[in-house]
């Protein structure tokens, strides 16, 4: 039986090592390709035989696994791919979807192996978790934070201002302040930029 041909595309050079150890203990499956860049993904991909890739969301270099995704699956939607990430960004796993990404797996969090996933992935299923990890932003979980609350933390974290974002989601800045005002509430934090920073080191709050 033909091996199933994989490219890796991460940039953390441990995360491919474990997702190499992976492939190498498996007689269903070959890596083809390791790239450390979503930027680079499309590219690699001309003209290269490959049947699945594990792809990582945030790259270090500013590089995003889902426009690479979105991007692959105009020209090559025959090829499946896993989205694979430690950050829990809700709005991921329905960008995810909307692409047409084919799985979706959490680093630390899944409980089913990344085999597994791609075992079940390769036999025509789609896996994607129930919902995404809980962690701790100071005092609360991120579960604790309204779908609202999460849209103006998310444009926290990239800099805006409270009239930045309130015309962003078309909404008042005064809705924005009461909501910055509820979030640190919940969380202990004192201030604007440290709950801001809190979301971003947490992985709950991450514009891409």
């Amino acid at each position: 039986m033909e091996k199933v041909k994989v490219m890796i595309v991460d940039d953390q050079y441990i995360a491919r090592q474990l997702f190499e150890m992976y492939i190498k203990s498996s007689e269903k499956y070959k890596l083809v390709m390791q790239v450390d860049s979503a930027a680079l993904a499309t590219k690699a991909l001309e003209g290269n035989p490959v049947d699945l890739i594990l792809m990582d969301i945030l790259m270090s270099d500013g590089s995003n696994g889902l426009s690479a995704a979105c991007e692959i699956k105009k020209f090559r939607p025959e090829v499946k791919i896993i989205a694979v990430t430690s950050m829990p960004e809700t709005s991921w796993l329905t960008r995810a979807r909307e692409i047409g990404i084919d799985s979706f797996w959490y680093k630390e969090a899944s409980k089913e192996t990344i085999l597994q996933v791609m075992d079940r992935t390769m036999s025509g299923e789609s896996v994607y978790p129930d919902k995404v990890p809980q962690v701790k932003v100071g005092m609360a979980t991120s579960h604790e934070f309204t779908e609202r609350e999460m849209e103006v933390l998310r444009l926290m974290t990239t800099g805006a201002s409270n009239a930045a974002i309130a015309e962003k989601l078309v909404i008042s800045e005064s809705t924005v302040k009461n909501h910055i005002h509820r979030m640190l509430e919940k969380t202990g934090c004192e201030s604007r930029t440290e709950l801001a920073i809190e979301a971003r080191i947490s992985g709950i709050a991450i514009k891409i």
